[in-house]
């Protein structure tokens, strides 16, 4: 294999097995990383300016994403930083470019108001549409990421205590509650789907077939029952489930802490200064401020 194919495959490893990135976040890198190394033809080990004003001039040409832009930027001066810091480099080529500033955007979400008549719309006709309705209210009880939600098997449910457990980005475990309407709609589901595919296989989700639902799946499901039972024009996506979820708590006073416990987020700094939060205030806090959660003082 060639020395600086096995340096990108290298790295990539790290960044996978040290770091703790996301598959797709790995994959992003490695075609960032491998369309700057085509354009110079493997020869980057020393590069002079204007061929680095060269490439530059290229990448701003071929997109006019700023986000992406940056992205590229950022994954390039990773690398190279990695085979100085392995005596593979003597310098960052990369080093003087500046990352361009990427205005961020609020991401677009629903109201309560339309979230709740939207849920309270799902019909429970057919085991398609108890399973759509499921999915729908476990997404906006739980924020969970789309992979996160495919992936759920039946040991990552505790149906009597209405949590979930999740194995996130960067393959960080997190304890998720979920409130009453969604565990009611879920048992139904459950139920209906291990009479018509008994011990087909553990993921709670299953497509038309009985098997496990593809992350493509969910969001064809998504954009679909949505058109059908709304007049809104809003562009939906499962992760605009997530935004409304996070959105809707912070709104009516939940903790910061608590929300971005709930989440999960990917960054390892962020994320440790949460690992020390009770999960039993958690649950409490999520029972009194989540929108569709009932009083928790009658027994069910």
């Amino acid at each position: 294999m060639d020395k600086k194919r096995r340096d990108l495959i290298n790295y990539l490893g790290h960044l996978s097995d040290i770091k703790k990135f996301s598959p797709n976040t790995v994959k992003a890198y490695k075609q960032d990383i491998d369309q700057f190394i085509s354009f110079f033809n493997y020869s980057y080990y020393d590069l002079s300016r204007d061929k680095i004003r060269d490439f530059l001039s290229h990448l701003y040409l071929s997109t006019s994403n700023r986000a992406t832009i940056s992205r590229k930027i950022y994954a390039i001066k990773s690398f190279f930083q990695y085979l100085i810091n392995r005596g593979i480099s003597e310098k960052n080529p990369m080093e003087l470019i500046s990352v361009p500033k990427v205005e961020k955007k609020l991401p677009e979400i629903l109201t309560e108001d339309e979230m709740g008549r939207f849920l309270e719309s799902l019909p429970e006709n057919s085991i398609q549409e108890v399973r759509n309705k499921a999915l729908f209210e476990l997404l906006y009880a739980s924020g969970l990421r789309l992979s996160e939600l495919t992936n759920l098997t039946i040991e990552n449910i505790n149906i009597s205590e209405r949590l979930l457990r999740v194995l996130g980005k960067g393959k960080k475990e997190r304890i998720i509650p979920f409130n009453k309407k969604a565990s009611k709609i879920l048992q139904k589901y459950m139920f209906l789907s291990n009479e018509k595919y008994p011990k087909k296989n553990n993921y709670i989700f299953l497509n038309l077939k009985g098997e496990k639902i593809s992350d493509r799946g969910v969001e064809k499901i998504v954009k679909e029952v949505f058109r059908k039972m709304t007049e809104s024009t809003k562009n939906i996506y499962p992760h605009l489930l997530r935004h409304s979820f996070a959105t809707h708590l912070l709104q009516r006073g939940v903790d910061l802490r608590m929300i971005q416990e709930l989440l999960g987020h990917s960054n390892l700094s962020t994320t440790e200064k949460y690992t020390t939060l009770n999960y039993s205030d958690l649950l409490k806090s999520y029972n009194k401020f989540h929108p569709r959660s009932e009083n928790d003082s009658d027994s069910s």
